[in-house]
């Protein structure tokens, strides 16, 4: 039995904190306020804005510097964002952190991670997560599982004297251990800091718009400089003239609103998710989320609440002590699962008994056990488990327990070794056989979660496929996936007769939806198995045995109440323990990624209308057609203003790979047919008014304006009351500048008789159509990719 130490006095552990013998890794997030600020402030898109807007405020008007006010607002909103999704984060982190146990003034008490000390004195228990370096001084059939570590699979027996690494964790037993090492020092403490930063790395989004971004700043490069001697050539005689329409020119070609719309989706969606109470651990788990094809599910604390209830005990054996021998099992195990906790709830400890060794139940091996003694002193030896795990194939009391499993029931068998006294030891490696003696079935009872049935209603009619893969009795799996209505419940498959083979068992899990007896090192197999079929899957867990799984799913999601080690390796964490709430959490990874590349369409589309304008007019030797007024109200009204209110729309398409290159293939046409549409009436008024710079410029800009706003309107469909009335209030704002006079003025727009305006409607609504032909033109491949995997 173990010898209980008491552990650090609080003098000693004052003593180590003024000495920084402290755990003082940092728990969070990303990036200090300063940092933040930093980083929104000094990028390369406000450096390029502010150098042009210094040179407007160099020559004027104050209107032609307006454009100046996105630098403001980029700033502004992108900070203020992220410190909202900050606090969101740190606030949730607090509340889903563990909490190791340590042992003080012979008192054992929870504490952050960050405050344990040199020398403290930690308890560990099944799910606990390792949280510094140390070397075990109490074990009770400790188990801990180093994979994370060494990728070594296999749980590792640990006795008085070894090595414990931060980063691993228990599988079974219990016991304590002394930090050896804390903060910086321990193993894989600059591990997890890394893997727990708020950080948009390995972000397929982001890495597509750093693409764009490149390849704009490619072109806009060569093609500002020729505008720039172009403006100077043609406008000599007016140098301010040239420099306001060389900044005109340069301005819209940067796409200065998309890199803060994609982090304010991002932050918004962290925000949102907050007040579900979900905590984003790695901020890609939302993209990722969205591009989910497979979702995994534990059929406990998930389908089913975790508590239990031991509705029937089929006693087999008559004369068993059977309520006494549960009563002790349960009072020697020091961290019961659920369905040993029912059986604590149920049945007292009765007097008399004691517990001589014990077997912690474990994952793997799907059973627990005991040596007791009873008030005569007779020593026997029990276990509690899995029947069809304890018992031989076609054992007759199999199909008893079949018959409970079928009806959505968990079942245990009580068992009493038949063999030599005091052989229950965890290195007996036996596990069913004929010296196993059933004595009694305990038949627990669990609730079936109320939303579950919703929640897999939602992921059908999102082209999702659910898999349930269990540890429990497969016939109790299906039932109760069956009484949810998963289709395929009817058909539950036993993973112990799945194949070896990788290839084959990728077929048989992709084939299949419910699974039962999984171990934890094959929940890590059949995710895998799903992967190389090209699925991304979502694996959602609570227990130490999903672990694994957790960490190697494409997305992990962590039960609030479950272990320590679950939740330190998913990226999404439901502090309420509410299933309910992952269709949220998918939803809202689909508005992020299919509203950015709504508003992506609409940037880049301007970038390349900037880049092939400002080419032709280097290549006619014409006066750019507008000053940077004009475009800051075009911009404003068919790109800026509509790309925020789309941004933070609700999206349920899922997402798919390619972002990139769906992107470009509207924006380089549309860019063409835009530009060919406002030089051609730019070129036209030019011949109508021979010289009245004015007049033809504000025809140029309704052409430029009627083609971006026919962009918006169809890049907002589907529409719904919202948006109809988002693409009017655009029109209508350019109509109120168009007939106020102060605005005419104050914008420089004034349309001249009826021919030169009447054409640029023409043109405009030529545009409006072709531009129709390319998104109908993409549509059947649009159509194609997003096809649901088949399944």
């Amino acid at each position: 039995m173990l010898t209980v130490q008491a552990g650090l006095s609080t003098a000693q552990v004052a003593e180590r904190i003024a000495t920084g013998q402290v755990n003082d890794v940092p728990v969070r997030s990303g990036r200090s306020v300063g940092e933040i600020v930093k980083a929104n402030l000094f990028t390369r898109i406000n450096a390029i804005m502010g150098v042009l807007f210094g040179v407007i405020l160099a020559v004027g008007p104050i209107q032609d510097a307006l454009f100046g006010g996105v630098i403001i607002a980029n700033t502004l909103i992108g900070v203020v964002q992220e410190l909202r999704a900050k606090r969101t984060l740190d606030r949730l982190a607090i509340v889903g952190a563990a909490r190791p146990v340590v042992r003080r003034d012979g008192q054992a008490v929870e504490v952050a991670a960050a405050d344990l000390v040199l020398d403290d004195l930690i308890e560990l228990g099944p799910g606990d997560q390792i949280a510094v370096d140390g070397v075990v001084t109490e074990s009770e059939q400790l188990e801990v599982d180093e994979s994370l570590l060494t990728g070594e699979a296999d749980p590792v027996v640990k006795q008085v004297g070894d090595p414990l690494l931060s980063g691993s964790f228990v599988t079974a037993g219990s016991g304590a251990f002394t930090a050896t090492k804390v903060g910086r020092a321990a193993y894989a403490a600059r591990l997890a800091e890394e893997a727990s930063r708020f950080t948009l790395v390995n972000s397929e989004l982001r890495g597509g718009l750093n693409t764009i971004l490149r390849f704009v700043t490619w072109l806009i490069i060569p093609t500002g400089l020729a505008l720039i001697v172009s403006q100077y050539l043609v406008n000599s005689d007016d140098v301010p003239e040239a420099v306001r329409r060389m900044v005109a020119g340069l301005v819209p070609m940067v796409p200065e609103g998309l890199v803060l719309l994609t982090s304010v989706a991002f932050a918004v969606g962290v925000i949102r998710l907050g007040r579900r109470r979900c905590l984003v651990q790695e901020l890609p788990a939302i993209e990722g989320l969205a591009r989910v094809s497979v979702v995994c599910l534990d059929k406990t604390g998930t389908l089913t609440d975790s508590a239990m209830d031991v509705t029937e005990v089929r006693q087999l054996d008559p004369d068993a002590p059977v309520a006494q021998v549960l009563g002790m099992l349960g009072v020697a195990d020091e961290r019961p699962n659920a369905s040993l906790r029912a059986i604590v709830d149920a049945y007292p400890v009765p007097a008399g008994w004691g517990v001589l060794d014990r077997v912690p139940f474990s994952s793997a091996r799907k059973w627990s056990g005991a040596t007791l003694t009873d008030p005569s002193g007779t020593i026997a030896d029990w276990r509690l488990g899995a029947p069809d795990v304890l018992l031989p194939a076609g054992h007759p009391v199999l199909a008893e327990a079949d018959g409970y499993g079928a009806r959505g029931l968990r079942v245990l068998l009580l068992a009493r070794e038949g063999s030599e006294e005091g052989a229950l030891l965890l290195q007996k490696a036996i596990t069913r056989g004929p010296s196993l003696h059933p004595v009694a079935l305990v038949v627990l009872g669990q609730r079936v979660r109320e939303e579950a049935a919703r929640t897999l209603r939602y992921f059908a009619e999102q082209g999702v496929a659910v898999k349930v893969i269990s540890g429990d009795n497969a016939l109790s799996v299906g039932a109760v996936a069956r009484s949810l209505g998963l289709p395929g419940a009817e058909d539950p498959i036993d993973a112990r007769t799945l194949p070896a083979d990788p290839v084959e068992l990728a077929e048989a899990v992709d084939r299949h939806t419910v699974f039962g007896r999984v171990g934890p090192q094959q929940k890590r197999d059949m995710v895998a198995a799903l992967q190389a079929r090209g699925h991304t899957v979502a694996m959602t867990g609570d227990g130490v045995n999903d672990v694994l799984a957790l960490k190697d799913a494409d997305i992990g999601v962590a039960m609030g109440s479950g272990s320590p080690a679950s939740r330190a390796v998913a990226q999404i964490v439901l502090l309420d323990n509410n299933f309910a709430a992952l269709p949220a959490v998918v939803a809202e990874g689909r508005r992020v990624i299919g509203n950015i590349e709504r508003v992506a369409n609409l940037f880049l589309t301007k970038t390349v209308y900037s880049v092939l304008l400002a080419i032709v007019v280097v290549l006619s030797q014409v006066p750019y057609p507008f000053l940077p007024r004009h475009l800051t109200i075009i911009s404003s009204l068919t790109i800026g203003i509509p790309a925020f209110f789309l941004a933070l729309a609700p999206n349920n398409e899922r997402a798919r790979p390619g972002f990139v290159g769906r992107v470009l293939r509207f924006a380089v046409p549309g860019g063409l047919v835009a530009m060919a549409a406002t030089i051609t009436s730019y070129l036209f008024a030019r011949s109508v008014y021979g010289g009245d710079l004015a007049a033809e410029t504000s025809a140029a800009t309704l052409t430029l304006f009627l083609v971006g706003l026919w962009a918006v309107a169809i890049i907002a469909r589907p529409y719904t009351w919202w948006r109809i009335l988002l693409v009017a209030a655009m029109g209508t704002g350019f109509a109120v500048v168009l007939l106020v006079p102060f605005l005419q003025e104050f914008f420089q727009l004034s349309l001249v008789g009826t021919t030169a305006p009447g054409v640029a409607v023409a043109l405009a609504v030529a545009a409006g159509l072709l531009l129709e032909l390319i998104r109908a033109g993409l549509r059947p491949r649009v159509a194609r990719r997003s096809e649901p995997h088949s399944l």
